[in-house]
């Protein structure tokens, strides 16, 4: 086989998606569950003329919410994966010989031989030992970098493309329909959710998609029981 069908292969693996996937997975679900609750919550409590703005409303602040959170987080990890890279340099340049006996020690906790991996140490650091310190001993790698816009993009769009499924089961022609709408809605939504967060993923829909439809279930029966309570004490 040619190295240019191991590199074809390489293709296949899902590590580059590390960096927006879970933040448009949190987003849609957040969007389904949290949207949905709310106009639950909203429904049991039987204030059916807020219900339409509740869900407007609902959308619109998750959504900058979601995507304020998750550039501030991803850009909080940029900002450690600089400063581990900026204290490298340091370290590379008061004790070069230490650093590469490190570099060594990796390589023979990996398997390979003392003398095979003090070669391969060696070539490395002469190569490019920043690089190769941020690879193999922090784990730093450019598949798998926190990009903070495009994360903060995808859980944006996922949160609205998410609030909207549980909005749209608002127009049943009665309340005591609308909330069943909402949740039937809801319930299809996360079924999307988790089956397609699952083939991004590579891996089996199975267990995703039911941890994602129950937590989504636990949310909305909560929310429910809370509006239901305010209804009943006239809050």
């Amino acid at each position: 086989m040619a190295l240019e069908d191991v590199y074809a292969r390489n293709l296949e693996h899902r590590t580059h998606r590390a960096g927006w996937l879970r933040a448009a997975v949190l987003g849609a679900n957040d969007g389904l569950v949290s949207t949905a609750s709310l106009m639950i919550g909203v429904a049991a409590a039987q204030a059916d003329s807020f219900l339409i703005t509740a869900g407007l409303a609902g959308i619109s602040a998750g959504a900058m919410s979601m995507a304020v959170g998750e550039y501030v987080s991803v850009r909080s990890q940029n900002d450690i994966e600089e400063s581990d890279r900026l204290l490298e340099i340091q370290h590379l340049a008061i004790d070069p010989d230490g650093e590469l006996q490190e570099l060594k020690q990796i390589y023979v906790d990996r398997g390979l031989t003392p003398e095979l991996a003090e070669q391969v140490a060696k070539a490395m650091h002469d190569n490019d030992a920043l690089t190769a310190h941020l690879r193999d001993e922090l784990g730093q790698h450019p598949n798998t970098k926190a990009r903070p816009i495009q994360a903060a993009i995808a859980s944006a769009a996922s949160f609205t493309l998410g609030g909207v499924i549980p909005f749209l089961g608002a127009f049943a022609p009665t309340l005591g329909a609308k909330a069943w709408s909402i949740v039937g809605f809801t319930l299809a939504g996360l079924l999307v959710t988790g089956v397609l967060s699952a083939r991004i993923a590579g891996s089996a829909p199975l267990k995703p998609t039911l941890r994602v439809m129950l937590g989504g279930c636990v949310g909305m029966a909560i929310t429910a029981g809370i509006g239901q309570l305010a209804h009943i004490s006239g809050i």
